[in-house]
């Protein structure tokens, strides 16, 4: 992983890794549970591209874990990403939001229009997660605050090998298995647990944006693995609706198709950066 810097942004510390030089950067959302971690194989790539910059979110990796129950919603992350931003001199940047970041993303260009040159939502989501158990959140997030992160890990490492996606298994085997785990302990573990059970609801209970995708007007990417069930459908849709979006399904991939694919996905990231910083 690249070398951590961080900078006081408000009443948070945030923790991110940069490469790369250039006028306006790739800023990097990472999703829920995650942090720069899940781009630090592919951070040298992008660097070569230009000035990249992939800071933790609020509650994961190593940013301030405020502990406090109504410390995550959207809206105050969407707030951090202009802050953290603002800190740092940055103006205008393109954008990548994965997952939970990619809802944060996308409030933040419906807020800030002029900040964002260009976007890509990567297996996201423009309203509630409906489609998936919402028993299943409700339980790891009351694990979380009565037992702690390491349980809730113990769990999630416990999970039969038949509920994860080809992609996911075959990523575990290129990996191996003791390196692939010890990375998603490493960021369960320094989550805060008011996050992971705020957050899990915020999932669920989100309200929509998707009557809006109309209004983005930048260049826009929208990137799925073609195994992310949850998210395929609603991907379709935000292409669809979102004027000058482009839609890659990228074979062989389920939710984290830079590690599933590296290949396919860093050649659409770098396709799409081209043309928009180009323009």
């Amino acid at each position: 992983m690249h070398e951590a810097k961080r900078i006081r942004v408000g009443d948070l510390e945030i923790e991110y890794a940069e490469a790369g030089a250039g006028d306006r950067p790739f800023v990097l959302v990472h999703g829920f549970t995650g942090s720069r971690d899940d781009f630090a194989d592919v951070l040298p790539k992008l660097g070569e591209l230009g000035h990249t910059l992939t800071p933790d979110n609020r509650g994961h990796g190593g940013t301030t874990n405020p502990g406090i129950p109504d410390g995550y919603t959207l809206e105050q992350m969407r707030d951090d990403l202009g802050s953290f931003l603002d800190a740092l001199g940055h103006e205008q940047v393109d954008l990548l939001g994965h997952s939970l970041g990619g809802m944060i993303s996308l409030r933040f260009v419906l807020a800030h229009p002029e900040r964002v040159a260009s976007l890509v939502l990567m297996d996201t989501a423009s309203d509630a997660m409906k489609s998936m158990p919402r028993q299943v959140f409700e339980a790891g997030a009351k694990v979380a605050r009565e037992h702690g992160m390491a349980t809730l890990f113990a769990g999630m490492r416990a999970r039969p090998p038949a509920m994860q996606a080809p992609a996911v298994t075959e990523t575990m085997q290129r990996m191996g298995e003791e390196r692939y785990w010890a990375r998603i302990e490493a960021k369960i573990l320094a989550m805060d647990p008011e996050a992971f059970a705020g957050l899990s609801m915020v999932l669920m209970d989100q309200d929509p944006v998707t009557d809006r995708l109309g209004e983005i007007d930048c260049p826009t990417l929208v990137v799925v693995g073609e195994q992310d069930v949850p998210f395929v459908a609603v991907s379709k849709l935000m292409a669809e609706r979102i004027p000058n979006a482009r839609l890659v399904v990228v074979e062989g991939a389920c939710h984290s198709p830079q590690f599933e694919n590296e290949a396919v996905w860093l050649d659409a990231i770098g396709s799409h950066l081209h043309s928009a910083r180009s323009r």
